[in-house]
């Protein structure tokens, strides 16, 4: 029996012209992955070898005076992106992954990004996640839509149940045919961006892979409930585009303005100007008010005394940490409400399987935005290593040619995955297997 369907099957225009559309746009995604993949590595290399010429520059710019030398200088710390951000790009198109900072206020400079097009942005990238997301399911749809309906239809449908010993048998055995040629293109797909992008065979890649067969095994499992709905081919159609529509379309929207209106932002804009007033109204403050709360922040460079007469990078260093320190609250509060948004995001995203696919593969590829949040935070870390070893020597007025500025080299942040496979797992497994159970459940007489 399972020769003749699979002959069936395959000489279906239906299945050669879906075979066609996956694998052009699958090579298409896997290219779009390794450009983002060399664009960024190439950003990268260029950072570190930058940093050297530009430290030469600075020195022979500045020979004198450490003070204006360690104003101008600029130290890299380095978000390196991972192979499998090629599968799944995420945020990281938006968010910058290099930080380029110098020793002055740090709010202001982290937030910096590159030029990108607003019309690519706006259209987005064609990566394998997307292409797992919107299309398979699409295609899985027009294999499956009238897998019974077309049977009564024709009329064929009375001689299998009168032939076969079981027509339930029979049914699921069209749709193993298809689910097992899905599977293949899929994992053909995956192995052909593993190669390609140069992905390690690691847990990582093994949980992308695991969560896009549950994803496909979601949408069959859906298809095989409407399909136990016993409706026409026409009805079928319409209700599963219908859901694919809700499900991958307008539900992420409808989540996405729910969240974003329920945790608004407004500390973004509050903070840069803050952060901003706080260092240029310090020009105005008393200096030794200025040094005195300096030296809160610093209890250890209290010994540098207070400079009030005339200029001092003593001072001028403590009016640019300053201006950090009073947006401090705002800084803090914008950051718990992405972290809420993300956290009620996820919650959400349970019931959902195409939004919990690719909030699960940003994960898992380093191109959250909780990944970003993490790659800031880290560069507070940076920043104020570099400032503690700058300090005293500016403070104290150390020659340039005395100070080793060639330790500062291009730090690479590190970052920590906290994704649970099986969590993940639990939810699409759970929703696919309700769809099956009340599909058979209902259709129990039908089949002997």
């Amino acid at each position: 029996m399972y020769t003749l369907l699979i002959k069936h099957f395959f000489r279906s225009k239906t299945v050669w012209l879906a075979f066609g559309i996956l694998m052009v746009l699958g090579m298409l995604s896997i290219s779009t992955g390794k450009q983002f993949l060399s664009q960024q590595q190439t950003s990268i290399n260029k950072t570190i070898e930058q940093q050297q010429k530009h430290l030469e520059r600075q020195r022979s710019f500045h020979k004198e005076d450490i003070g204006l030398l360690s104003y101008y200088l600029k130290f890299s710390f380095l978000n390196p992106v991972q192979p499998l951000a090629g599968i799944s790009i995420g945020q990281s198109d938006l968010n910058s992954h290099i930080q380029n900072v110098s020793i002055v206020a740090l709010e202001g400079q982290k937030h910096n990004t590159d030029l990108v097009n607003p019309m690519r942005l706006q259209v987005g990238n064609l990566d394998v996640s997307f292409l797992i997301i919107f299309l398979f399911p699409l295609v899985i749809i027009a294999l499956n839509f009238n897998l019974l309906s077309e049977e009564k239809e024709k009329g064929t449908w009375k001689m299998i149940t009168i032939q076969a010993k079981s027509s339930f048998s029979y049914l699921l055995a069209k749709l193993s045919v298809r689910f097992v040629f899905v599977c293949l293109v899929l994992g053909l797909l995956l192995l052909v961006a593993k190669v390609v992008l140069g992905i390690p065979f690691t847990s990582d890649f093994s949980a992308i892979i695991i969560m896009s067969y549950l994803y496909t095994l979601f949408w069959f499992a859906l298809c095989f409930f409407v399909i136990l709905l016993r409706k026409s081919s026409n009805t079928n159609a319409i209700v599963l585009l219908a859901s694919w529509l809700l499900l991958v379309v307008f539900l992420p929207v409808l989540v996405s303005n729910y969240i974003t209106n329920k945790y608004p932002i407004d500390e973004a804009f509050t903070m840069v100007i803050k952060q901003r007033d706080a260092y240029h109204q310090k020009w105005d403050t008393d200096k030794k008010e200025t040094m005195e709360r300096f030296y809160e922040h610093y209890p250890h460079l209290r010994k540098y005394g207070f400079k009030t007469e005339g200029f001092s990078w003593l001072w001028y260093f403590a009016m640019q940490q300053l201006g950090d320190d009073d947006s401090k609250e705002e800084r803090a509060a914008m950051y718990n409400k992405v972290k809420q948004r993300e956290e009620l995001s996820r919650k959400i995203a349970q019931f959902f399987p195409p939004l919990q696919l690719q909030l699960s593969m940003n994960d898992i590829a380093k191109t959250s935005l909780t990944n970003h949040i993490d790659f800031l935070h880290a560069t507070n870390t940076f920043h104020e290593k570099i400032r503690l070893d700058l300090y005293p020597k500016i403070f104290e007025e150390h020659h340039p040619d005395t100070v080793n500025f060639e330790k500062h080299k291009p730090e690479f942040f590190k970052p920590e995955s906290n994704f649970s496979l099986f969590k993940n797992m639990l939810s699409i497994l759970i929703i696919s297997f309700i769809l099956i159970g009340f599909g058979i459940f209902r259709n129990l007489k039908y089949f002997s």
